[in-house]
């Protein structure tokens, strides 16, 4: 948890509180669009990979424009933004429910525009905080904010579950509305100035790129965000880490998602509940986070928590029929993935903000999430795929043994080497 000079601090609270909600309703929508496709629409294995994969194109699409904005932009007013667009979009969308014309089509179009949304305010809230506390305040306000993001793994995927089982999709989705208006007005009371920042250049560029046309401003704070990582041997492993776990773990979820409700048998409320282990166990990741990388160093504790995390999902697949015994276990292979994938988050967090400067700090996080979640909507297509080629068992331990890749990735890395101090 962070120290209480940060709790003291009211513009932090404010941050923490607004970020909070808004990861609340974004996880929340997670589970309620792809479980109401299942459940109430009925849609099979093709037709949830390409919904998965519509709302995680932004992804792949914004990431570097939303880096480079961000980086000329106060990271406040693009949250306060965001949060608004998402309030309003889930609202039309549970409108829409109310008079029976929330099908697959409108569903693509909300899991878009949300994942959109969402791929800005989540380059945003990472700098804000940067710009908000001092650099030897990072790992602890980085542990308050990944544990808000665990709270809302509590709430969400249980929450999400039990409104589409028990009561009607325009009421989960509108859940989701009121969580982001909630962030909305957390975030507005922020009283602190944050001045324009000055970003980062790599090089001098010619005189024929300095004049003032917004498309090649933006192409070249682009260019200088890839240089900058790609020029990074820290920054480029958790690139490939990244890219490899956030892949096959698209493809899982997709599997897994289909698996539990048709395979094992568990209502929607369960699933639910299964999912939401993940929560507690990534607020105790997020406590862990904040000691054990100075106790034991960085790079053992990156690698040993991905192998620990990512191995608990392998033991999935071999689970039969909806006992008190089935449900147990999924929600202790849940907890341990939360636990140490939470661990892995802020430690990697940690890590990439040390080593960028204030000005490059967007258009860091945004490379890092372009690549490393760029391929997710590959990822939960092949998931879709593979569950109706091979089979949802078959197809989840492929899937879960892929995710294996990432600490391999890591140990063979300059990740691995780091010590209990972070560079700068």
């Amino acid at each position: 948890m962070p120290s209480s000079s940060l709790w003291r601090d009211a513009d932090f609270r404010r941050l923490w509180v607004g970020q909070t909600a808004s990861q609340l309703g974004e996880h929340t929508m997670l589970v309620v669009l792809p479980l109401f496709a299942v459940l109430a629409l009925d849609a099979g294995a093709g037709r949830l990979g390409v919904l998965r994969a519509v709302g995680q194109a932004p992804v792949l699409l914004l990431s570097l424009l939303a880096g480079a904005w961000v980086d000329r932009w106060r990271a406040r007013t693009v949250m306060v933004l965001t949060d608004a667009a998402r309030a309003v979009a889930l609202g039309a969308a549970a409108v829409a429910g109310l008079l029976g014309l929330l099908g697959l089509p409108a569903l693509f179009v909300v899991a878009f525009t949300v994942g959109a949304l969402s791929v800005l305010f989540d380059v945003a809230y990472q700098a804000s905080l940067v710009r908000m506390v001092r650099r030897d305040q990072l790992v602890r306000g980085n542990s308050a904010l990944e544990g808000s993001r665990s709270a809302a793994q509590i709430g969400g995927p249980a929450l999400g579950g039990a409104l589409v089982s028990l009561l009607s999709a325009p009421v989960a989705i509108a859940s989701g509305a009121l969580f982001f208006a909630v962030s909305f007005g957390s975030l507005r009371r922020i009283r602190r100035p944050e001045p324009v920042p000055v970003p980062e250049r790599m090089a001098p560029v010619a005189e024929h790129h300095e004049r003032p046309e917004r498309t090649s401003r933006v192409r070249h704070r682009i260019h200088d965000g890839l240089r900058f990582v790609a020029g990074n041997a820290w920054l480029r492993a958790v690139c490939l880490a990244s890219a490899a776990f956030q892949f096959s773990f698209a493809a899982t979820m997709t599997v897994y998602l289909l698996f539990l409700p048709r395979e094992l048998h568990l209502a929607g409320a369960t699933v639910g509940l299964a999912l939401a282990a993940t929560g507690p166990g990534a607020l105790l990741g997020s406590v862990l986070a904040a000691r054990l990388p100075g106790r034991y160093g960085h790079g053992v504790v990156l690698v040993s928590a991905a192998v620990l995390g990512n191995g608990a999902l392998l033991c999935v697949p071999a689970l039969h029929g909806s006992s008190a015994a089935t449900v147990l276990a999924l929600l202790a292979a849940n907890f341990v993935f939360g636990t140490f994938s939470q661990l892995v988050n802020v430690t990697v967090m940690s890590v990439r903000q040390a080593v960028t400067p204030d000005g490059m700090q967007g258009r860091a996080a945004a490379t890092i999430t372009f690549v490393g979640m760029g391929f997710t909507p590959l990822g939960s297509l092949l998931g879709g795929f593979l569950a109706q080629e091979w089979g949802l068992r078959a197809g989840l331990l492929a899937t879960t043994a892929g995710m294996m890749l990432s600490p391999l990735l890591m140990a063979v890395s300059p990740l691995a080497r780091l010590g209990r101090r972070l560079p700068i």
